[in-house]
């Protein structure tokens, strides 16, 4: 992985979409627990991911991508609670969710890709 793709940049706008989301549901909802939740989270994806860039071995990228899933997976389900609480209107909702679902599956698959891509070097 090199340090300019899609997934880094992704992660980075998603990152800040979700701090503007942060300001939003303190500011405009008074929302102040849940939303330091889905900030934390939503955030650590791209700085895992920044940490996968620079690991130390192929084990090490692929344990920060874990890592950078498990913010993704725990993200999206905050996303729905503040939804599901009309913290959250649909339209910002969706768009959100779809950003974090993307950036899942792109993880999902460099993921199996690196492992896949391990194994035959391993033969």
């Amino acid at each position: 992985m090199t340090k300019n793709n899609i997934l880094l940049d992704k992660s980075i706008s998603f990152a800040i979409r979700i701090v503007n989301c942060y300001n939003y549901l303190c500011n405009e909802k008074k929302e102040y627990v849940m939303s330091k939740q889905v900030f934390r989270s939503g955030t650590s994806i791209g700085a895992n991911i920044h940490e996968a860039v620079q690991g130390q071995s192929r084990a090490d990228f692929v344990s920060k991508l874990g890592i950078a899933l498990k913010e993704a997976s725990e993200t999206s389900y905050w996303l729905v609670i503040l939804y599901r609480t009309n913290h959250l209107e649909e339209k910002m909702y969706m768009s959100l969710k779809e950003d974090v679902d993307e950036i899942i599956r792109i993880l999902i698959s460099t993921i199996k890709t690196t492992k896949n891509n391990d194994n035959e070097a391993t033969r």
